[in-house]
């Protein structure tokens, strides 16, 4: 099943400034959805963000707020869904944001991989949509707690794949300035 750009959008799940301190290699991670966002930024993929109970656990990072104002994200930065429920599908409003994309694969990123990934992973599966998790752009505290979501996501019929080869895979074909542009990126 390809992952088409005209269909997908991404979300960025939860990478908070309470949160983040306690994750399993967070500088790679970092690294990783950064780059990530700035692929979808050039291809013009839409971005909805999460943040669990911002209010307990802080905004999103500041490196991420600055590499989403850097890249036209700043938009989703600022309608942030603010959530308590595990999935993002347990807040209507993002729901409804999703639905106002008309965009059927959802590529997800985020913390923690085993709860607020997982489930809403599970919840857009269950919705119909195309779920598409990037393994280099998720995380948890433990890794074990990772690598068991990224097994029961595959069989649950999420596609598992990395940040480079969702990027080119959007692309599509070489020799054109999207092209051009992604190969720059991951260079």
């Amino acid at each position: 099943m390809r992952v088409l750009l005209s269909e997908s959008c991404g979300l960025l799940i939860d990478v908070q400034e309470r949160l983040l301190p306690a994750i399993h290699n967070s500088p790679a991670l970092l690294d990783s959805i950064g780059l990530l966002l700035r692929g979808l930024s050039l291809l013009g993929a839409p971005l909805l963000v999460s943040e669990q109970y911002r209010k307990g656990l802080g905004p999103t990072v500041t490196t991420l707020q600055d590499c989403l104002q850097q890249n036209g994200y700043g938009e989703s930065l600022q309608a942030a869904i603010d959530k308590t429920s595990f999935s993002c599908c347990g807040h209507s409003g993002f729901v409804q944001k999703l639905e106002g994309l008309q965009r059927r694969s959802v590529i997800l990123m985020g913390i923690e991989s085993h709860v607020c990934v997982q489930q809403t992973a599970i919840d857009l599966l269950t919705a119909g949509y195309t779920v598409v998790v990037v393994a280099d752009c998720v995380a948890s505290r433990r890794p074990e707690h990772k690598d068991l979501a990224l097994h029961r996501l595959r069989h649950e019929g999420a596609i598992v794949t990395s940040a480079e080869s969702l990027l080119f895979e959007l692309c599509r074909e070489a020799g054109t300035e999207r092209f051009k542009a992604i190969s720059a990126l991951v260079r």
